[in-house]
């Protein structure tokens, strides 16, 4: 209890920031909020205010109009908030001029998503990746960043190189890029060894957004214990497990979560751990049903997909957290079908097949789950010759 007392006493009070543009419902800008608010809670903040704001394109020099920007100013002064978060990436220009204005700590939601992978990183690739990341990131940010974080010490948004080495110079911190590109060069050289000794077996990934599921799948498959949490991005590094059904081996793949506006430093940086989704035979795209805007995320995840050019391989849809599925889904009318015969005849299920169904919390219909893989596999085992 007193390593929890400890760590609340250390979060950080935070205002989150986003605009409703012409492309956007209001309730689509609230939703987008709500993310933000895990994603700041994910990094140990404690959000204490949100503000929104209906504006045809960004203001240049600030982002936000003036008018709202006096409004949150008042409100920082009063409630001493320590960070202000933006939904949208913020130029280097934009960032300086709200710090001068806000006289608090200004991030985007970029840097808030590489605040997380920081935290988050535990093997030596991970932190690599993450650091080559967030020093792509700073490179153009240099000149605000260098004043700001000689100041700041600790806290969300200082983690990683930041946070112990102050860089004064481009020149030494695109060298720092440059070492970290050479090391991670050398980790990919021995990963593509290692899966390429992984023999004939089928490779199964599992893809989703953030928070969906996959590693309590990945357990339950093959009866592991990798860490699972209900914070987004739990799992940076990929974990290969073998599972075997009915006498059929093959190796099940937890990979990264994807997010909206995932920064492209990090797709870049973490290329490595997608070839892991690229070269699978077969992907499990998780989804969690239970979410109220889950068809966006499917759509986050299929463009994330096809920008890393593994959008033709094979899918089976797993709609996990039924349990916790509302109304949405199935018409509020009586029925005398089991539940699970009434989601197979959704929109759902009939526009998105090979489908299933399932709650891996609370181990439901995971039969029918090892079955679909099964027949998949098999169908892939005839039909397709393996990747190499």
């Amino acid at each position: 209890m007193a390593k929890l007392t400890e760590t609340a006493k250390k979060q950080e009070k935070v205002a989150l920031v986003g605009v409703i543009n012409q492309h956007q419902r209001s309730e689509q800008a609230e939703e987008y909020l709500d993310e933000l608010s895990f994603l700041a809670y994910t990094a140990g903040g404690r959000v204490i205010k949100r503000f929104l704001q209906r504006l045809p394109y960004p203001n240049p020099r600030t982002f936000i109009g003036e008018g709202k920007l006096n409004e949150i100013a008042a409100y920082v002064k009063e409630h001493e908030a320590d960070i202000v978060v933006f939904d949208d990436e913020l130029s280097p220009s934009q960032i300086r001029n709200l710090e001068q204005s806000l006289k608090c700590k200004i991030l985007d939601r970029s840097n808030l998503i590489l605040d997380i992978f920081a935290t988050r990183a535990r093997t030596a690739q991970a932190k690599y990746q993450v650091e080559l990341a967030q020093a792509q990131y700073l490179l153009p940010r240099l000149t605000r960043m260098w004043t700001h974080l000689s100041k700041q010490k600790g806290g969300i948004g200082m983690k990683g190189p930041g946070e112990t080495e102050i860089e004064t110079d481009r020149r030494a911190l695109r060298n720092k890029i440059s070492k970290l590109q050479d090391r991670l060069k050398a980790i990919d050289k021995q990963s593509f060894t290692r899966r390429q000794n992984r023999g004939d077996k089928i490779r199964v990934a599992l893809v989703g957004y953030t928070n969906v599921g996959k590693s309590t799948i990945l357990n339950l498959l093959s009866k592991s214990d990798v860490l699972a949490e209900d914070k987004l991005f739990a799992t940076l590094d990929s974990t290969v497990r073998k599972i075997v059904i009915q006498d059929m081996p093959m190796l099940l793949t937890d990979t990264v979560g994807f997010i909206r506006k995932l920064p492209h430093q990090l797709v870049e940086c973490f290329k490595s751990t997608l070839d892991e989704i690229r070269e699978a035979d077969l992907l499990l795209h998780v989804v969690d049903v239970s979410h109220p805007n889950f068809e966006e995320q499917i759509e986050v995840v299929n463009k994330t997909l096809e920008e890393i050019g593994a959008h033709r391989t094979p899918r089976l849809l797993v709609f996990n957290k039924i349990d916790k599925a509302t109304g949405k889904l199935i018409p509020e009318q009586p029925d005398e079908l089991p539940y699970l015969e009434q989601l197979k005849n959704t929109w759902i299920a009939k526009e998105n097949a090979p489908v299933v169904f399932i709650s891996a919390a609370q181990k439901q219909n995971i039969s029918e789950l090892k079955n679909r893989l099964l027949e998949m596999v098999l169908e892939l085992k005839r039909d397709e010759p393996l990747k190499a």
